[in-house]
């Protein structure tokens, strides 16, 4: 066997026979279901968190770029774009989020 190769996975889960030796050994045990953690669910969008933004995006409307960004969205250049929200944004993510974003925003607007 050796290394590793591409095709075996180094994090199988396999039950173990109570031998002290080859691929299954060790003692066998029940596993125990980890609680899940509040760390784990950072990132998730609550229900206050959503309303509020909304209220805002009401409020507020669009920044500067953000219109300049739906513009472009509007004409159809979807990479120059998203070129505009990375420069502005600064990561690859954020801008496609961004875009994703603009792009339901026209759609909910051209619906009304």
């Amino acid at each position: 066997e050796g290394p590793l190769c591409s095709g075996q996975n180094k994090h199988v889960a396999m039950t173990s026979e109570g031998i002290a030796v080859g691929r299954n050994r060790g003692r066998p045990v029940t596993k125990i279901e980890k609680k899940t953690r509040p760390a784990q669910r950072k990132g998730h969008l609550g229900k206050r968190t959503k309303i509020v933004r909304e209220v805002i995006r009401e409020t507020c409307g669009f920044a500067p770029y953000e219109r300049r960004l739906m513009e472009l969205l509007k004409v159809g250049r979807d990479k120059r774009a998203y070129k505009v929200a990375k420069n502005r944004l600064g990561t690859h993510q954020r801008a496609k989020k961004k875009r994703e974003e603009l792009q339901t925003a026209l759609r909910n607007m051209s619906r009304k």
